[in-house]
């Protein structure tokens, strides 16, 4: 079968070749899928550059997450290849226990976008952040992978969505989503534009998978008992809380590491997925793919990633 992998690390569009190699045999408690569909995400690029807190040994196939099809029943899952990356391939295996069903309503393409960012906002939302119906929720990167996820699960738990993104394009991609404000970070500074729109109030929520400046921008107009959820730092800077600004304005930042929830607390993977598909049965939710593209073109799709130029998610078709 054919399967990307990175020989060393580095530019992902540059040190990944499409190899030959054996099919995967499974072992106890796995199975094996013909891939679908594979969805990129920001931790693809990240990894292969060795910048990720999961380092695979070399060499490896890249992709995180994927639909495929289980070979011996036919059964299209979502979920995550066996033991980490490996979805960039025309086969792959996935965890018995953690392959999940599509609703049959679902494109592959949507099924491969639903998983990780999805559960990474639902969790972030409900869960750690306790989203409830009225709280002002801004969205950073609005138009990513991640932002469209947080902008339709804030919607449908009744938040008021305040979304950042860069442009006519990505700022409109956020009004079609439903974002009932939208800020254009090129042009325009989002703290004093979320002081306003809230009525002096502020973001009762602040969902940040940039990090750098975005956050410590964001410190500036939280809410009382206000909650800043790191999701990541595609900025490139991590930055720091200081202790006192805490204290003064009674706001909380909190961490959402979505993949330790499979090693501290798995049955949680399940409920949450129900709760997805429940969402997407409803219409609340509608996985939004920007790109489709067939795997043969990996290394152009993480360059785009990497650049910040596509809107949704981005998706490889063996």
């Amino acid at each position: 079968m054919r399967a990307w992998r990175v020989h060393e690390l580095g530019d992902p569009s540059k040190v990944m070749s499409l190899d030959e190699v054996d099919r995967p045999t499974p072992g106890e408690g796995q199975v094996l899928v013909k891939v679908r569909a594979a969805a990129l995400n920001f931790p693809d690029v990240l990894m292969a550059m060795g910048m990720y807190q999961e380092k695979p040994p070399l060499p490896y196939t890249p992709g995180v997450e994927l639909c495929g099809e289980i070979v011996e029943t036919g059964q299209r899952v979502i979920g995550s290849p066996s033991g980490g990356p490996g979805a960039f391939a025309e086969y792959a295996l996935m965890d018995a226990n953690n392959a999940w069903p599509v609703p049959d309503s679902m494109t592959d393409e949507k099924a491969a976008s639903l998983y990780l960012t999805y559960q990474t906002g639902y969790v972030g939302l409900h869960r750690r952040a306790g989203i409830t119906a009225g709280d002002w929720l801004l969205v950073h990167a609005g138009a990513g992978g991640v932002g469209t996820a947080a902008i339709q699960i804030g919607k449908a738990a009744g938040a008021k969505v305040i979304a950042t993104a860069g442009g006519a394009r990505k700022t409109e991609i956020c009004r079609q989503l439903g974002a009932d404000h939208v800020i254009d970070y090129t042009t325009e500074d989002f703290v004093p534009i979320v002081k306003e729109v809230t009525g002096g109030h502020g973001a009762d929520i602040v969902y940040d998978p940039v990090g750098g400046d975005v956050f410590d921008k964001s410190r500036k107009c939280i809410a009382f008992e206000g909650r800043i959820v790191v999701v990541g730092f595609t900025s490139g800077r991590i930055p720091e809380a200081p202790a006192n600004h805490l204290l003064v304005k009674n706001y909380s930042v909190v961490g959402l590491h979505w993949g330790l929830y499979r090693k501290m607390e798995p049955s949680l993977i399940g409920k949450v997925h129900d709760e997805l598909v429940a969402l997407i049965e409803s219409g609340a939710v509608d996985p939004l793919v920007g790109e489709s593209l067939p795997l043969d073109q990996a290394p152009q799709a993480l360059a785009k990633l990497a650049d910040r130029s596509t809107v949704g998610k981005v998706v490889l078709v063996p």
